[in-house]
């Protein structure tokens, strides 16, 4: 047996021709929707990059316990556990943070691994003088305009390279069986980099556009006139065809290598992207709405041989490692919460009934797929969450020391291995949302008004505790919630 898993960072469901972006030229897309199921109720659970992706290695939340980091030494690893049983396991990517001092432990797991420079700010080319930069709206960082002056042309571009290498191991492994390749690209995360082929796809908008380069909103408010703001939503719109012909490069190998037979497939993303939606930019500063946290996935699996299909079961990124381990026949970790979706995906048996996620320091948040309660901090206001770690860093340096000096050493938690960690008081650079929430996204999927159903509220706060326990939460994140007499 085989598996594939092509991740994209960033990808807004409501773009996706398949969850009825039809505006967006995306044909592979609506495509890989023909070739596998699409699943209608996919959540995030921790937020934002480096902790979604501990957690596609972990099965587990990453978010009550500590911020953006790197795999703490007591972690499982799915990658590491397939190559350990025998599974041989590569990873192709160009997202850098991966190789940040908050995510220098990811990569290492696989049996071998590849990694191609530029995307964003990526301190790749060497440069002193400045670069040309032209006037523009939004965010701007010298290092990606250097950058983009060595990507003149597509096959430059990271995400093009990427796939290649990926496709690539398809190529050279394809009659090989006990195999995992993760394909994972930084777009279309901002800045919305594309060449000139993919906004001629949208040539009325961009003929008609006269007004300064915007493709990279920074994340806050819109203070962009409307024009601006469609303006960078085409931007995207092109990287994300950008996308769709890589996407359709991997369909194409699949086809031509007959790998469909053997050959697991999911695609998947880390979280959406808020494009001037609630009158707002990106994510992080503000509540997941559903934008954010109601994400596209897709899978195939040739156990069941289902295609073409819709799926309406509540599931999350933690549900991946050990779909991959139960596919492979591997023994799943206790330590993992996720479920192996091998049922869902053959009938839509549900694994659960309602789903947690959310981000350190910032909303925990609850969702049955009907209703989404998001439980601001509501305690004592000195009452703030801890890391709790062996790896201090943040997303590029060490903790400070100030904040090493606080820290006390804490008792093992259920799935720590029986070692204790450092706690170390602090929320970092996350935002506290004080306050709470309560949304029936089926009736308003827009989010445009809280809902006041005190019954309803009360039910999904119950949830929000089980599903807290089960993470083995720490006690002051109840604390800070306003729930410590429930804890």
């Amino acid at each position: 047996m085989k598996a594939i898993m092509v991740m994209f960072d960033s990808l807004n469901r409501r773009m996706l021709p398949p969850y009825g972006g039809d505006w967006v030229h995306a044909p592979n897309f609506s495509r890989l929707a023909e070739r596998t199921l699409t699943f209608d109720n996919a959540y995030i659970g921790s937020m934002p990059c480096m902790p979604a992706r501990r957690e596609l290695h972990t099965g587990r939340p990453n978010f009550l316990h500590r911020g953006w980091g790197p795999l703490e030494p007591f972690d499982d690893s799915m990658p590491q556990i397939l190559k350990e049983s025998g599974v041989y396991t590569h990873f192709a990517t160009d997202h850098y943070h991966y190789f940040e001092d908050g995510g220098c432990t990811y990569h290492t797991k696989y049996s071998s691994w590849e990694f191609f420079r530029g995307q964003e700010g990526d301190p790749w080319i060497g440069q002193v003088a400045d670069p040309p930069v032209p006037a523009h709206l939004g965010n701007s960082r010298r290092q990606d305009w250097v950058n983009r002056e060595q990507m003149r042309h597509e096959e430059d571009q990271p995400q093009p390279q990427t796939f290649k290498a990926g496709i690539d191991f398809m190529h050279r492994n394809c009659n090989e069986d006990n195999w995992f390749l993760q394909i994972e690209t930084f777009d279309p995360h901002e800045p919305f980099f594309s060449q000139r082929k993919y906004k001629d796809l949208y040539a009325k908008h961009y003929d008609e556009y006269k007004g300064d380069h915007f493709d990279w909103p920074a994340y806050g408010k819109v203070k962009e006139s409307p024009e601006e703001v469609e303006h960078c939503r085409h931007e995207y719109a092109a990287l994300m065809s950008m996308c769709d012909v890589y996407m359709g490069q991997v369909l194409d190998a699949m086809d031509e290598l007959d790998l469909w037979k053997d050959t697991m497939l999911i695609v998947n993303t880390d979280h959406g992207f808020l494009l001037g939606e609630h009158d707002s930019w990106a994510k992080c500063w503000l509540p997941f709405y559903q934008e954010l946290a109601h994400i596209p996935f897709f899978v195939w699996d040739p156990r069941c041989g289902k295609r073409g299909e819709r799926r309406n079961s509540l599931v999350q990124t933690i549900d991946i490692a050990p779909t991959l381990l139960d596919f492979f026949g591997v023994e799943i970790p206790t330590d993992m919460l996720g479920k192996p979706l091998g049922e869902t995906i053959a009938t839509d048996s549900p694994v659960r009934e309602t789903a947690l996620f959310g981000m350190f320091g910032s909303h925990v948040n609850v969702t049955d797929g009907r209703y989404v309660y998001m439980r601001g901090a509501e305690g004592p206001e000195d009452s703030v969450p801890c890391h709790y770690t062996h790896m201090p860093t943040n997303m590029t340096q060490p903790f400070k020391t100030d904040a090493m000096s606080e820290l006390s050493l804490a008792e093992p938690f259920s799935f720590t291995k029986g070692s204790r960690t450092m706690r170390i008081p602090g929320a970092g650079w996350y935002k506290a949302q004080k306050d709470t929430r309560l949304y029936d996204v089926q009736l308003d999927p827009l989010q445009s008004a809280p809902l006041e159903d005190p019954e309803t509220e009360e039910r999904m706060i119950a949830e929000l505790v089980r599903l807290m326990k089960e993470c083995d939460a720490p006690p002051e994140q109840y604390e800070r919630l306003g729930l410590a007499e429930r804890a």
